[in-house]
């Protein structure tokens, strides 16, 4: 490591991920240079982080020898195009997902990556931000239930009000399977430790949207892995009476014991999220995760000064989003003839 601060710079701030994905930097350490984003948007995210100049174009952070890693959450259908300019000129990338939106995207990224020797880094927050998840992933590592063989991840969302007009159009956001499972699938492989796996069937539909044809409400897939399943499903159809954007699982079925995750909430009446309950041959027990460290940000701060894969290894990080994207290209759409 180096006592010389890491500077960051922002391009793109059209999904509110980068409202975690920023203080997941800081916290770590990374200092905010700067930032580019267009519309009013960009006022208030400036006033949040009063730390970073704002520029005029993303030219002035690409061209900046200072800038060590990008960070972005901007439209779907542009973030390969702001990675691989961000790698081609020497920067790092943390991207928010989906880091792409279609294979021929996917495939374009990987192989600047390869070329340029940067770290590009999906942002995949329901585990690396999530507290619960992270201690799951341990006691896994750990043999506490033995060997995993399969994770059922649940992935709700709330639409909610304002939501722009790509989020209603699949070709432009990825789709639901493209976009919102991708986090289910990177946990499926990081649980069982799976290098390869492949999508075994996948769905999609349009349940209670027909204002908006292109839109998505509800997908899910099964992945095939050696020793392992899993199951995603991810949908649209939190109700407002929840209290939260979504009641997000995770279940990790071992050979001796199983793990289930709740990240948002406890429908039991437990406070907050970051909840994990496990059984196994002798009792069943609740661990409220919400104070624990997260390793991710100072992981990716070593990574950069470093040179290593140990916030999120290159190779894991694609096949999570290719299998993502798979799954969406096979994905047969659910009709109601």
């Amino acid at each position: 490591m180096t006592d010389a601060p890491v500077r960051f710079a922002v391009i793109g701030i059209d999904h509110p991920h980068v409202y975690s994905m920023v203080p997941t930097l800081l916290a770590a350490g990374f200092e905010f240079a700067a930032f580019h984003a267009e519309g009013a948007p960009a006022e208030g995210f400036g006033k949040i982080f009063p730390m970073a100049r704002r520029v005029g174009s993303p030219e002035e952070i690409l061209e900046d020898g200072g800038i060590a890693l990008v960070a972005s959450s901007i439209l779907p259908e542009r973030r390969a195009e702001v990675a691989i300019s961000a790698m081609q000129h020497g920067k790092d990338v943390l991207m928010d997902k989906p880091g792409a939106i279609s294979l021929e995207e996917l495939e374009r990224v990987r192989a600047v990556q390869a070329e340029s020797g940067q770290r590009y880094v999906i942002f995949y927050s329901e585990r690396l931000e999530n507290r619960a998840t992270e201690r799951a992933c341990e006691l896994v590592r750990s043999g506490a239930i033995g060997r995993p063989l399969q994770t059922i991840g649940l992935g709700p969302h709330r639409v909610g009000v304002g939501r722009p007009d790509w989020f209603w159009d699949a070709r432009r956001c990825g789709g639901i399977l493209g976009d919102l499972a991708s986090h289910q699938v990177e946990q499926f492989l990081w649980i069982t430790g799976s290098d390869r796996a492949e999508v075994v069937s996948a769905q999609v539909a349009n349940h209670a949207h027909p204002d908006a044809p292109r839109f998505e409400d509800f997908g899910e897939l099964l992945l095939r892995a050696p020793g392992a399943s899993g199951y995603v499903r991810v949908d649209w159809f939190t109700p407002e009476g929840l209290g939260t954007w979504g009641d997000v699982r995770l279940t990790i079925l071992g050979s001796e014991g199983t793990i289930e995750v709740r990240k948002n909430c406890d429908l039991a009446g437990r406070e907050g999220g970051d909840h994990l309950f496990l059984f196994d041959g002798e009792a069943v027990r609740h661990e409220a995760c919400q104070g624990l460290a997260l390793p991710f940000g100072p992981a990716l701060l070593r990574d950069v000064v470093e040179r290593t894969e140990q916030a999120l290894p290159q190779a894991h990080c694609f096949l999570a989003q290719e299998l993502a994207l798979r799954a969406q290209e096979q994905a047969g759409r659910i009709t109601s003839d």
